[in-house]
């Protein structure tokens, strides 16, 4: 069994260290305080370890930690992120070819997809990234999932502005209107609906059928 670190006694006594981990929000700081107050308090390693259920060779790098750097020293450790399969310089050369975007005449396409970034990626930098991680990067990077209206390098500026200027004058001069008529309204009904020629007869024959009853 390795031999136990000494902790050291000038830096906290059990108590306070105890204090600060009713207070310590984060549960695993909590702990190692917690862990190294009852080893000052003269339990093992071993026990002071499970009694807070950590593993002793843990509290023996808490220890040290704690010896070095007091109790800052027990503050989690950033973990290592994954390591970034393209330089700086390839990421901002990516990042220049998604701002020029395709050339639709030569790469037959009006904007790029996922797919077609991994395989760019692919063929000029030598590495490979599937479609999430090529998703990551382009929001790493800043970049939206919006796709571009397809712009054909042949079509013509002026003949659309043109057509887009008469089609707002005309749907600004469309107006609804309503078409007149001289006939007379029916009683009782909508005054939308005017009595035309049709319903003449009909209007007649209830005012007969009324004086008869």
């Amino acid at each position: 069994m390795p031999a136990r670190t000494e902790i050291r006694s000038d830096l906290h006594t059990s108590a306070e260290l105890k204090g600060m981990a009713r207070n310590e929000k984060v549960p695993r700081k909590a702990r190692r305080l917690l862990a190294i107050a009852h080893a000052m308090d003269g339990m093992t390693f071993t026990a002071a370890a499970e009694a807070v259920g950590m593993e002793r060779q843990a509290l023996g790098d808490a220890v040290k930690r704690y010896n070095e750097e007091g109790h800052d020293g027990l503050n989690d450790r950033p973990k290592p992120g994954r390591t970034r399969k393209l330089t700086e310089k390839q990421e901002n050369e990516l990042k220049t070819i998604i701002e020029n975007g395709p050339d639709p005449e030569i790469d037959g396409l009006s904007a790029y997809t996922l797919g077609d970034l991994a395989g760019i990626v692919k063929s000029k930098f030598g590495v490979t990234y599937n479609i999430n991680y090529m998703g990551q990067l382009l929001r790493r990077l800043k970049f939206s999932r919006q796709k571009p209206r397809p712009f054909h390098p042949k079509k013509d500026e002026a003949a659309q502005a043109a057509f887009r200027g008469a089609l707002g004058a005309t749907q600004t001069d469309c107006r609804y209107t309503q078409r007149k008529t001289h006939n007379a309204l029916v009683s009782g009904r909508s005054p939308h609906w005017s009595e035309g020629t049709g319903h003449t007869s009909l209007v007649v024959a209830r005012q007969t059928l009324a004086g008869q009853m």
